[in-house]
């Protein structure tokens, strides 16, 4: 007996070592699985109280019962003789005294009973541990490896527990093998009957600000801070970056030298390409460096509608642009502004498309010359509508036009607007019926021009994808 008692301390230590489960709380359970045996042996209704000692771990037992003077029920009270005949001291009627059990008495199939319950309670705290340990790292970076597969869903193994990866937080393009290493961003823990129910991510943007936050101490430091993280999964991301510091360079910092930091990161990745963009306070400059790794060369603002408009060269159209619209899309959401992108070309087509219209508008004024409408388009006077708001000070102040001239085109602008506002629509058109015969062979003409078309389209996105390839 006097074995058993000394090598229970050392198990309990061990317990705590290897489980992370306290001492004293086992010794809790041991009291409350031993009370709980002993009333599955003797009796539900006795009251029982259990007690180890954290030293010598030696067991003690006791019935509890209520001093009375008559005995009802058994179980629960003692007479005041036979309370006196257990040498009680102070012993006197309605009070508690606890009546010593020798322990020994226990059975094997009590033993067992209070083995399953610590074993049981045990597991219980390990969860409650466990939860509490990943409930806090919720939004941090994790390493794991590939434990097994459930159906499309990998679960990783994060050494104390495990973790599902969905397929609709996986990257299409990665493929893994069992046991293969790999990092994750913890998204959610809540508690399960088996522990905690841990959610990770392989598609999240903020997986690669953990990754660079890891492998960059100057983001740690806050030295360099980490604005915005936009992503198209295992192809491209955006990284907004700002330093705190005037003397640090965001970018090279996260770059390192020859790469040493950002090398990782795509390793990591499997590849994808991470564009660095350096903060600006001005939105011109911030939207032109976010279509990176296209130039720009101007960007225009429309502040109302939230819209810019960026002029590049036309062999850096297909680049600003990217694969289906990926470059210029991810911008858009890491500035928060819709860029459209315009090559020097489409400028000077819409240009002349706009002047060409701006002049068929104006020439039916009267007092409007070639040379009248020249100066007026050059001036942004593109519209008869406009024209009939204008004053006589600001027509006089452009070059070749009078007093009189201006008031004539004035005057003809708002004649001109009134006619087009009280003028009755045109009608429909009439439609002509066609025979099924012709509507068969055009619908199969249609057909045919829809497939040309589509044949087309693939030849010209194949080529834009081999130009940003080269690119």
């Amino acid at each position: 007996m006097t074995n058993t008692k000394n090598s229970l301390i050392p198990v309990l230590e061990q317990i705590e070592r290897d489980k992370g489960v306290k001492k004293d709380d086992i010794i809790k359970m041991i009291e409350s699985s031993l009370v709980s045996a002993y009333r599955k042996h003797y009796g539900k209704i006795m009251n029982v109280i259990a007690t180890i000692d954290p030293e010598t771990a030696e067991i003690k037992a006791a019935l509890v019962k209520k001093v009375v003077e008559t005995v009802q029920n058994p179980s629960e009270e003692i007479s005041l003789a036979e309370a006196k005949e257990l040498k009680i001291k102070g012993v006197k009627l309605d009070m508690e005294v606890q009546i010593p059990i020798a322990t020994e008495e226990f059975s094997r199939i009590a033993a067992q009973i209070a083995k399953q319950i610590i074993v049981q309670k045990i597991r219980e705290v390990e969860r409650t541990s466990l939860f509490e340990e990943f409930s806090g790292k919720e939004s941090t970076l994790s390493s794991g490896s590939v434990h097994r597969f459930a159906e499309r869903n990998l679960i990783i193994d994060l050494g104390k527990a495990e973790a599902i990866l969905p397929v609709r937080e996986q990257v299409r393009r990665e493929r893994f093998n069992l046991g293969e290493r790999l990092k994750v961003l913890v998204l959610k823990v809540e508690k399960g009957s088996r522990g905690p129910q841990i959610l990770v991510s392989r598609s999240h943007p903020d997986l690669v600000k953990k990754l660079l936050e890891f492998e960059v101490p100057e983001i740690a430091d806050k030295i360099v801070e980490v604005i915005n993280v936009v992503r198209d999964a295992g192809f491209r991301s955006k990284v907004l970056v700002r330093s705190n510091n005037s003397k640090v360079d965001p970018v090279g910092t996260c770059v390192g030298v020859k790469g040493s930091r950002i090398r990782p990161i795509i390793d990591e990745l499997r590849g994808e390409r991470i564009d660095l963009i350096a903060w600006h306070p001005e939105t011109e400059k911030l939207i032109a460096s976010s279509l990176s790794p296209a130039k720009a060369l101007s960007v225009s603002l429309n502040k109302e509608t939230k819209t810019a408009e960026v002029l590049v060269t036309n062999d850096m159209y297909t680049l600003a642009i990217g694969r289906n619209g990926q470059n210029v899309r991810l911008a858009s959401l890491l500035t928060g502004w819709n860029i459209e992108v315009k090559s020097e070309q489409q400028k000077k087509e819409e240009s002349a498309k706009n002047t060409e219209k701006a002049l068929n508008e104006i020439s039916n004024i009267d007092g409007v010359g070639p040379k009248t409408s020249d100066v007026l388009i050059k001036s942004g006077w593109t519209t008869a509508a406009k024209l009939s708001n204008a004053t006589v000070e600001q027509l006089t102040a452009l070059q070749g036009i009078g007093e009189k001239t201006a008031e004539k085109i004035i005057e003809s602008a708002k004649a001109l607007v009134e006619e087009r506002k009280n003028a009755p629509a045109e009608p429909a058109e009439a439609v002509e019926e066609v025979s099924p015969e012709t509507e068969e062979a055009s619908d199969k003409d249609q057909k045919e021009e829809g497939v040309m078309e589509n044949v087309a389209d693939t030849q010209e996105q194949s080529g834009e994808g081999e130009e940003e390839k080269g690119s």
